[in-house]
C-alpha cells in the first residue's frame, strides 16, 4: 500500500509494508553534474509535486555499481519509519564501508526493517566515493564524501520528524569507512546539534595528512593528464577516473619484497579543517563532547582480504614492515602467539594494523575523556569456505540489519544460514536499539581501569579486552599527532 508524507524538502511517496513503511532515493543534496562532482554539496531543490519514493537512486559514480548515464541525483537517503503517524522516535544514520572507494546504500543488505519492528526510525545515505568523494583537489574543500554525509544529517535534522523520527535523538552509526567518519566526526566534535551519539563498527587506519593525500592524487591525475582543478576534472568522466585510480595502490606494490595490504588510494583527510588528527590521537582542543560511543572489530578483520591471496612466498617481517612496523615485532608475535603459522600471522598482523588497533585506541580516547564508552569484538566464525573467513571483516553487518540473504551475507555467510544467526543478530540489533533510544546498550562501559567487551558470539559474553598483547607491540609505533598516517601502509 502506498502512503504519503509531507516534509520539508516537499511530499514523498513510500510503500507500506508490515512493520513498517519505506521511501527511498530521496535527495539531500543537488545532482552530481560538471563542476558540483567535485565541489561541497549544494542543497537539493524543494519539489511541490509528490516525488516517487518507492525504488533506490543510483548509486555514485564508482566501478561496477556505477555505469555512464545513471542519474546523477543520486546523493540521495532511504527512510524505514514503524509508523508515520507517530512521533519522537530514535533515528539511527547509516554511512556503509567501501574503502572511500565504493558503496551504496541502494542494496539490500542496509534493509532497516528490522530495526523499524524495534520502534527506531533508521536513514541510510549515499555519499561521495572514489576521486569525487575523498580525491584531492587543490581549489575545492578536501573529505566531500564527509561533507555529503553532513549535509544528509541535516536533512535529517530538518525532515526526519515528518517521518516520526526525532531530530534531536540522532545516532550516527556505520562500519569500516564510514565508521571512521563516525568516530573521526565525534573526536573533533563536529556536527553537535545533528548527532547525538555514535556507533563504530570497525574504524579504520584511513585517516592521512594532506600532503599524502594530496601526492597519492597527483599519480592519479599524471595518468589522466590534467590538473587537480574543479574545472579540469569536471571535463573528465567518471569511468576514465576509475580505469587509472588504482595507480598509487599497484605502484607501491611493486617495490621490492613489499606486500601492500588492500587499501584504496584514498583515505579521510586530516586538512585541519574538518579533522585536525587521527581520532585516536590525544590532543588538548579535542573534548569529544558529551555523545556516546559505541565502538568495535571483528576478531579476524582482515581474513577477508587475505582469503585468496597466495602469501605462501611472503615474509612476515615484509607484512610488518609494510604496516610500519619492524622485525622484532614478528618475533613479539610469535612469543604472544606460540606455534602461530605464517599463513596465521599475515592476517593477524594486518588484522591490528587496519581496524583492531584504532578501534581500540579510539575507544580508549573517547573513555579517557571522561565519556561514556562501550567496546565489543564480534567474534562469530563464519562457516563460509570452510571457516577460511572466521569472523572477518564486514561479517557483523548482516547481523546489525537481519539481512542474512542479502548479497554481503551471501559472500561472507554462504548459502546456508546457521541456526544461530538469529540469535545473534536479535541480541547485536537490540543493544543497538536500546543504545540510540538510551546511551546504554546493556554492557559494563569501556575506561582504563575496567577494560571490558562485549563478545558477540553464541551466546553472547562478556570478558576484559584480548588486545593487550597486540597493543604492547604497537604502543611504542602508535602515531603522535606531528606523525603521518599511510593509508597504503
Amino acid at each position: 500500500m502506498d502512503v504519503v508524507v509531507r516534509a520539508q524538502c516537499g511530499a514523498v511517496r513510500g510503500e507500506s509494508r508490515q512493520g513498517c513503511s519505506v521511501f527511498r532515493g530521496i535527495p539531500y543534496a543537488a545532482p552530481l553534474e560538471g563542476p558540483r562532482r567535485f565541489q561541497a554539496p549544494a542543497p537539493a531543490q524543494r519539489w511541490d509535486e509528490v516525488r516517487d519514493a518507492r525504488t533506490f537512486g543510483s548509486s555514485v559514480p564508482q566501478p561496477i555499481l556505477w555505469h555512464p548515464g545513471d542519474d546523477p541525483e543520486c546523493l540521495t537517503v532511504n527512510v524505514w519509519t514503524p509508523d508515520v503517524a507517530s512521533s519522537g522516535m530514535p533515528v539511527l544514520v547509516w554511512l556503509h564501508g567501501g574503502a572511500c572507494l565504493g558503496g551504496t546504500a541502494a542494496t539490500t543488505d542496509f534493509d532497516g526493517a528490522a530495526f523499524a519492528a524495534a520502534g527506531i526510525v533508521v536513514v541510510t545515505v549515499n555519499y561521495r566515493v572514489g576521486y569525487e568523494g575523498f580525491g584531492w583537489v587543490e581549489d575545492a574543500p578536501c573529505n566531500r564524501g564527509v561533507l555529503d554525509q553532513l549535509a544528509a544529517l541535516r536533512w535529517v535534522h530538518e525532515n526526519i520528524a515528518a517521518f516520526s523520527g526525532d531530530p534531536g535523538a540522532v545516532t550516527l552509526i556505520g562500519q569500516s569507512a564510514g565508521a571512521s567518519s563516525v568516530v573521526g566526526l565525534i573526536a573533533d566534535d563536529v556536527a553537535l546539534e545533528l548527532f547525538r551519539r555514535g556507533i563504530a563498527q570497525s574504524p579504520g587506519k584511513i585517516f592521512v595528512p594532506a600532503d599524502e593525500a594530496r601526492a597519492v592524487s597527483a599519480m592519479i591525475t599524471s595518468q589522466l593528464g590534467v590538473p587537480a582543478t574543479v574545472e579540469a576534472l569536471a571535463a573528465v568522466p567518471s569511468e576514465a577516473i576509475h580505469a587509472v585510480q588504482m595507480t598509487p595502490v599497484v605502484t607501491m606494490s611493486q617495490e621490492p619484497g613489499r606486500w601492500t595490504h588492500p587499501n584504496a588510494p584514498y583515505g579521510l583527510t586530516v586538512d585541519h579543517d574538518l579533522f585536525d588528527a587521527p581520532p585516536w590521537i590525544p590532543q588538548q582542543q579535542k573534548t569529544f563532547g558529551t555523545r556516546e560511543l559505541v565502538c568495535g572489530y571483528t576478531t579476524d578483520e582482515a581474513r577477508m582480504f587475505t582469503v585468496d591471496a597466495d602469501l605462501s612466498g611472503v615474509d612476515p617481517v615484509d607484512t610488518a614492515r609494510g604496516c610500519g612496523l619492524d622485525a622484532d615485532a614478528v618475533r613479539d608475535y610469535r612469543a604472544d602467539n606460540p606455534g602461530i603459522t605464517d599463513a596465521d600471522l599475515h592476517p593477524l598482523i594486518l588484522s591490528d594494523a587496519l581496524f583492531r588497533m584504532p578501534a581500540l585506541w579510539c575507544a580508549e580516547a573517547h573513555a579517557d575523556a571522561g565519556t561514556a564508552t562501550y567496546l565489543y569484538e564480534f567474534a562469530w566464525p563464519s562457516p563460509a569456505r570452510d571457516g577460511a573467513l572466521r569472523a572477518c571483516h564486514g561479517l557483523d553487518v548482516p547481523f546489525t540489519f537481519d539481512t542474512p540473504h542479502g548479497p554481503l551475507a551471501a559472500d561472507l555467510i554462504g548459502p546456508r544460514i546457521p541456526p544461530d544467526f538469529a540469535v545473534l543478530s536479535t541480541a547485536m540489533r537490540s543493544a543497538f536499539a536500546a543504545f540510540a533510544t538510551t546511551g546504554d546498550p546493556g554492557w559494563p562501559r569501556f575506561d582504563s581501569t575496567t577494560r571490558v567487551r562485549r563478545i558477540w558470539q553464541t551466546p553472547p559474553a562478556l570478558g576484559e579486552e584480548s588486545l593487550s598483547a597486540s597493543d604492547r607491540i604497537w604502543r611504542p609505533e602508535r602515531p603522535r599527532a606531528a606523525e603521518s598516517e599511510s593509508t597504503l601502509g
